[in-house]
């Protein structure tokens, strides 16, 4: 055997980096894809010098927003003329919202740009809409985040932008975006099609008409099913300025962003739309066979006595779609009426949330409820917030509309510390450290007057308005006259009785 000297083959430094690279992952093949925090940190440890991966770079600009967050640019095709343009990502947090990755695009040989914004966060439990009345021009000014999901409308206008690429934009920037999309078939189509041309330049005036705030009010809805979009929220506006209501999602909802429907569910779904048909398959054949008709008389028995027993029945969560128990009570508050309390608790995501319903029939008119709160025992009053009712303290300028907290029974002090923990922790905490000085303080000072009130420190009145008279704050005097509180009845006004219903309903 002859010992042939061993050939040793000369590799620069940049190939050696390669192949131990490559031999890594070739070592460790359960690692090739990172998690989006490990890839975060990567991107915070980057020097300003670009890794080259393959054929693109990712490198930092440089810039970074308010809190220090990086802007990142990788290079990228270009859809207009196939060259490569350079693409900006910036993981950002909007104040009053959540984190969002914003990403711009821009081909230095045509010009083209583009931008999109995507959520950075899971899909939100509920679907989520916000709605906000455009009173003056400066709230045009208002920043949108509409993500992929997202539907636009505005109502005064008769238009509604469907779900597309995200944004991160304005009111006037929406309506802008829309005047644009619209006016730039214009000229063809003048030669084409003059009357549909005049019909749009028509819209196009009005839509013009709206940016230049010579529109107002102005109703603008952002209805998003993932609970990913938003509207800007600017702390101490009246409460009919801005609201947001989270609503689940309807199982179509639930496939169109993608996620999966237990077959549970599906299947419970399957088995009401069967029953309906058959209820009004049955329907029909009553209307056209009375004699048909049975009357069933059902046995009562102690486990149907509603008004002794704490009943339970299956449902649906709808968190994570797992089956899980409601119970549900009867319950008659004394100088008032029964109230129906149900509580929902899932035992495999720890989904908490309890409702109160008023029983008994729609009355003829609404009841305004104020309390004067003078002393510290009063705030152990049990109070009924139904969810039609609106609830207003002038002292510290709070203002609940309709629909807020839902149906709540509780004290008056278990209220108000309900919406300190709604404020502090889910608006105030989370973004304290972006808001200016003059935002920070205004926040500080209403919490504080809050927790005085709470404490019994101040005093202050609190104010319920329920056109359905199916809210109560309890009469420590009862059966006689409470001096601290006035108690009115009202002629319900033709809105009230269309948002509830009341006006389709037959006599």
């Amino acid at each position: 055997m002859s010992d042939a000297p061993e050939k040793h083959i000369a590799t620069s430094p940049k190939e050696d980096e390669v192949v131990n690279k490559k031999l890594k992952v070739d070592e460790q093949p359960e690692n090739l894809f990172t998690t989006v925090g490990e890839a975060a940190q990567e991107v915070d440890n980057m020097s300003d010098e670009p890794e080259v991966i393959g054929s693109e770079s990712l490198r930092n600009t440089g810039a970074a927003d308010a809190e220090g967050h990086p802007v990142q640019e990788i290079d990228s095709l270009c859809m207009n003329c196939h060259e490569n343009g350079v693409t900006k990502l910036l993981l950002t947090k909007i104040p009053y919202f959540r984190e969002v990755i914003v990403m711009s695009f821009e081909c230095g040989h045509c010009g083209f740009k583009n931008s999109e914004i995507q959520p950075a966060s899971a899909i939100a439990e509920k679907g989520a809409k916000y709605i906000l009345q455009v009173t003056e021009k400066a709230d045009l000014n208002r920043q949108v985040v509409k993500s992929e999901s997202c539907t636009c409308t505005f109502a005064e206008l008769d238009v509604e932008i469907p779900p597309k690429r995200g944004q991160l934009t304005t009111v006037e920037g929406l309506l802008s975006q829309i005047h644009f999309d619209l006016s730039s078939d214009q000229p063809a189509r003048k030669e084409i099609d003059p009357e549909n041309y005049a019909k749009i330049q028509a819209f196009l005036d009005k839509v013009q008409s709206a940016i230049n705030g010579e529109i107002l009010p102005l109703t603008v809805t952002v209805d998003d099913p993932a609970g990913n979009s938003w509207i800007e929220f600017n702390p101490g506006e009246p409460a009919h300025k801005w609201s947001h209501v989270e609503y689940f999602r309807t199982i179509q909802q639930t496939k169109d962003l993608g996620m999966a429907v237990p077959d549970s569910v599906q299947a419970e779904a399957d088995a009401k739309d069967a029953a309906k048909s058959a209820a009004l398959a049955a329907a029909a054949d009553k209307h056209r066979n009375p004699s048909a008709a049975k009357t069933i008389q059902e046995e009562e028995t102690e486990i149907e006595n509603f008004s002794n027993e704490v009943q339970v029945f299956e449902a649906t969560c709808p968190a994570c779609h797992s089956d899980c128990p409601t119970h549900m009570k009867v319950v008659d508050i004394p100088h008032f009426k029964e109230v129906i309390i149900m509580s929902t608790v899932c035992e495999h995501c720890g989904y908490k949330s309890n409702e109160v319903k008023t029983g008994g029939a729609v009355p003829e008119k609404g009841r305004r409820i104020a309390l004067r709160i003078d002393d510290a025992d009063d705030l152990a009053r049990d109070i009924l917030k139904s969810e039609t009712c609106g609830l207003v303290i002038p002292e510290l300028d709070l203002d609940l509309t309709p629909g807020t907290l839902g149906g709540r029974f509780t004290t008056v002090e278990g209220l108000l510390r309900q919406v300190h923990e709604e404020l502090e922790t889910r608006v105030f905490t989370e973004t304290s450290d972006s808001m200016d000085t003059t935002t920070l303080n205004r926040w500080k000072n209403f919490l504080a007057r809050l927790m005085a009130a709470i404490n019994g420190e101040i005093k202050f009145t609190i104010v319920m308005e329920d056109p359905l008279a199916a809210s109560y704050i309890q009469n420590v005097y009862a059966p006689d006259p409470d001096p601290n509180m006035e108690i009115e009845d009202y002629e319900r006004t033709h809105d009230q009785n269309e948002d509830l219903g009341l006006n389709d309903m037959a006599a």
